[in-house]
């Protein structure tokens, strides 16, 4: 009896936009060309009166590609705190996961592209976002076991407008236009609507000049994780990264201390703090008697709590918020 030959899948995310549309259209007809199947996502997050019409928008374009669409419905947290931007966007990622773990698939293409990519430096620019955020968006991410890819960030919108207009002429399909993207009371909208017009006409070669700008921040938070990978293995750290040496990590220069601190929390997926309140830690741990003994030093931080116990610092779980 022959074996069964397994092809690979890869999901593309579909907004029934131009962007995600399009690449949704590149992806099937590559694909095709090395056996690769090709299935849409359609997140419907439920915040407008014409998302339905999204649904059947989408998966009339998957009819057209002869592909798979699934449909995963969310619910957004609007009282969540961090705006519906934000909130949207876990929820989207969230479904992207409950998608792969009902699938077993793992490995998606979003269509952010070239001008995605410079409205996001903008927003962290503005916001004070450091190296690793001015880094912007990677092509590859993961997440967990999942893989996200972002292929087109070199692509300028107007391109992949102009090949929306072209496959809208052979195919009578046409792309949906969420009217949030342009309304200024959304942050991105408000970049994109009040700042890019003003740099568009004063410096036009802005956006390469950012996307630049974006790949060599990456470079040096690539460079600030070796460093601090280099340094962690000398803090006697546990074997599950919960704990370290408090007197090895004061042995290192003030710039090593906190970036090393940023190192340690991203490896429990935590959140990164403010600027302010890690600065504010360090402070803490820089004065404390080397052992521990003088204080009880807790630092909050969400559900997790800092603490020194015996000279060693320690990350503790499930701590209440205040």
């Amino acid at each position: 009896m022959a074996k069964r030959q397994h092809i690979p899948v890869v999901v593309v995310g579909v907004s029934g936009g131009p962007d995600s549309a399009m690449l949704l259209v590149y992806a099937t007809h590559i694909a095709r060309q090395y056996q690769v199947r090709v299935q849409g996502v359609h997140v419907h997050h439920g915040l407008q009166a014409i998302a339905d019409q999204w649904v059947s928008h989408t998966l009339a374009l998957a009819k057209i590609l002869h592909v798979d669409c699934s449909i995963e419905y969310v619910k957004v947290d609007a009282a969540s705190g961090l705006g519906t931007e934000a909130a949207a966007r876990n929820a989207r990622y969230q479904a992207y996961e409950d998608f792969a773990a009902r699938t077993g698939i793992r490995h998606f293409l979003l269509a952010h592209h070239l001008y995605d990519q410079t409205e996001t430096v903008l927003l962290r620019l503005l916001r004070g976002a450091g190296v690793q955020g001015m880094a912007a968006m990677a092509p590859h991410t993961q997440r967990g076991e999942l893989h996200f890819y972002r292929p087109w960030l070199e692509v300028s919108r107007q391109n992949i407008l102009d090949v929306t207009q072209q496959f809208a002429q052979e195919t009578g399909w046409q792309a949906v236009y969420d009217p949030t993207n342009t309304d200024p009371k959304y942050t991105r909208a408000a970049v994109r609507e009040m700042l890019v017009p003003a740099l568009d006409e004063r410096w036009q070669g802005w956006r390469k000049n950012l996307a630049r700008h974006s790949r060599l921040m990456a470079e040096n938070a690539l460079l600030l994780k070796d460093l601090a990978q280099m340094d962690y293995a000398g803090l006697e750290s546990s074997t599950d990264n919960r704990s370290f040496a408090l007197g090895k990590w004061r042995e290192l220069p003030g710039h090593r201390q906190a970036n090393l601190m940023r190192y340690w929390l991203d490896l429990q997926n935590i959140a990164m703090p403010t600027e302010a309140r890690l600065s504010e830690w360090i402070k803490q741990l820089r004065q404390l008697h080397q052992m521990g003994s003088d204080r009880n030093l807790r630092l909050k931080h969400g559900n997790r709590e800092i603490r020194v116990v015996n000279g060693r610092v320690v990350m503790v779980s499930g701590i209440q918020k205040d």
